[in-house]
Order: structure tokens, then C-alpha cells, then sequence
């Protein structure tokens, strides 16, 4: 959902991460994340959990990120600091830049992926061929109540669905989509659909992938920022298709 929509610090949570790779860039054009620190948690409350934030690092003359930096600015000053430069996890200019050009219309972008998501989610829970849909905008869905919750403006573009008729019905639909583009890819201004059994997961059979709850029948679509009409059709005339 992005910071736009969901905001877990005000609900509590003391250090959130972010694949910026998704709805942030929002173009498919950059690798990257982020670590957000709220600066609230008190790590000298349990320093012998922590000793990389309460004892001193050797690799910077001896500071102690905690008595240094306060508890606002210890675990983030770490992470860039000590760890950045350990690891290597350092970001290119050019990746940077595309990431903020992204960031200017995200608050825009999402508002249109959630509306078309909720679009899309129901126009398929009453298609007659198709078995089930999963998107938290949906009433009576196994995750609606968090969803009005913690996501009031909107959850996101992805939806799962099942085809009915199986693995079969769920290639032919992937066979005749002409908008969606078939990809990997999540949450990206285009929208991108995948089904599991027959990419990510093709390394396994029916019966294993049931019991790791992603069904043959599974199409995870992640609805663009097209128009939803548009979105609609394409599905519309995909799954006539089906037998």
C-alpha cells in the first residue's frame, strides 16, 4: 500500500522497510528499498540484545551508535554507516533519481492502482467463471476487517483469482489476455499478471502446489493505472474463452 495509504509507525511498528522496486518507482525501472526508523524504540532497555547498537564498534574508532546518536538516530546511523558499507547495498545515482521521479506522482498512482483493484475485485467475484477472488476491498473477504482498519483510503492493485476449471482454464485465459502483460513483475503503472503454476512455481505439481495454498487455478493480476473499463474488457473477453 506505500506510505500513501498504510502508515505502520502511527499504528505502532518501530522500523519499517520498503521494496521501493514496486509502486514507489512505480515504471519497472529500478532495484532498490528502503529502511524507515521511527527513532521510538529504546535499545539500551535490553542492551544485551542490541550489542551492536550498545557497545562499541570497533570498525568506528569505538563510538557507540546509542550514547553517539540517541535512540532517534543509533539503529538508522548503523544501518548507513557501518552496515551500507559492509554490504555494499549502496544505490546508483541514476537508480536514486528514477526512484524519485516515481515518488512525485505516487500519492496519484495509488489512489488509481486501489480504485482499479477494487474495480477489478469485484467484477470478478460475480463473473460466473470464475471461482474465487481475494482482494481486501471486498466485503465478507478473510482480510476486510484489517483492511478498513489500517488501509480506510484503499489496499492496493493486486488481486488473486481462480479460474474455474482448473489449470486449463487458467492457461487458456493467460492465452488470450491482450492488455495485461505477462510478467513477473507486481504493482507497476502497467498492468502485469502471472500465473503461478506455470512460472514461478512450475517446479511443482497440482497436488503440492494445493497444499501450499497456490492453486493450479491461480491468476495474481495487478491492476495498472489504464482505465478500469479497459481493464475489465480485456479480463471480459479473455475469460470467453474459457470452455
Amino acid at each position: 500500500p506505500t506510505p500513501v495509504l498504510c502508515r505502520p509507525i502511527e499504528w505502532g511498528a518501530d522500523i519499517v522497510t520498503h521494496s521501493t522496486t514496486k509502486y514507489m518507482d512505480g515504471h519497472g525501472t529500478s532495484v532498490g528499498g528502503v529502511i524507515v526508523d521511527s527513532g521510538r524504540f529504546d535499545w539500551t532497555a535490553h542492551p544485551d540484545k542490541f550489542p551492536g547498537l550498545c557497545e562499541p564498534d570497533e570498525s568506528y574508532h569505538g563510538v557507540v551508535y546509542t550514547e553517539r546518536f540517541g535512540l532517534e538516530g543509533a539503529y538508522i546511523t548503523k544501518a548507513t554507516a557501518q552496515l551500507m558499507r559492509d554490504l555494499g547495498s549502496i544505490q546508483s545515482p541514476q537508480n536514486a533519481f528514477l526512484i524519485n521521479l516515481g515518488l512525485e506522482s505516487l500519492h496519484l498512482r495509488m489512489a488509481r492502482h486501489a480504485e482499479n483493484g477494487r474495480a477489478v475485485a469485484e467484477h470478478l467475484a460475480a463473473h460466473p467463471k470464475v471461482a474465487w477472488v481475494r482482494h481486501p476491498s471486498l466485503e465478507g473477504d478473510a482480510e476486510a476487517a484489517l483492511a478498513a482498519k489500517y488501509l480506510p483510503d484503499g489496499s492496493c492493485g493486486v488481486v488473486s483469482f481462480g479460474v474455474a476449471g482448473g489449470r486449463a482454464a487458467a492457461e487458456t485465459f493467460m492465452a488470450n489476455l491482450k492488455l495485461a502483460q505477462i510478467a513477473t513483475h507486481v504493482a507497476d503503472a502497467r498492468t502485469c499478471v502471472l500465473h503461478p503454476a506455470n512460472a514461478t512455481h512450475r517446479q511443482m505439481n497440482d497436488e503440492e502446489l494445493a497444499a501450499a495454498g497456490i492453486g493450479a487455478d491461480l491468476i495474481r493480476l495487478s491492476c495498472g493505472i489504464e482505465d478500469a473499463a479497459d481493464l475489465i474488457a480485456d479480463i471480459d473477453q479473455a475469460l470467453a474463452c474459457v470452455e
